[in-house]
């Protein structure tokens, strides 16, 4: 049976400041403040999260994550099956290893491992 979870969506927004109260206003949990660049929320109730980049709203900025323990194999047997990959897996300064693909409509879609890094990154706010 193979696994894979979807538990991490990006979007793009021009204001972190305001993105940053307004999700904080629904309930999500900071877990990274890399403001202006960057904001990373945990989803409460499932365990997913939620981050937002800076760059304008919409226009392809929404970045879909799939979760793999298996990357580097997964990726393999997708090539063999015929998808086609933006990019090959590699380790990321945010500390996930990432391969980027697009689905048939030119959504961006990423497949990566991040383990414990995904909720709890070494600079994560205390709390």
């Amino acid at each position: 049976m193979i696994t894979m979870r979807m538990n991490h969506v990006e979007i793009t927004a021009p204001d972190l400041d305001a993105a940053w109260v307004f999700y904080g206003k629904l309930g999500l949990v900071p877990i990274v403040d890399s403001r202006p660049r960057y904001v990373r929320f945990l989803c409460p109730d499932s365990g997913g999260t939620f981050s937002v980049a800076h760059g304008e709203a919409g226009g392809g900025g929404t970045t879909v994550y799939f979760e793999v323990d298996d990357l580097d194999e997964r990726v393999s047997q997708l090539k063999i099956a015929g998808v086609n990959f933006a990019s090959e897996p590699e380790d990321k300064r945010w500390l996930w290893r990432e391969a980027e693909l697009s689905d048939p409509a030119g959504n961006r879609i990423v497949l990566y491992f991040a383990g414990k890094n995904r909720i709890n990154p070494p600079w994560r706010i205390p709390g």
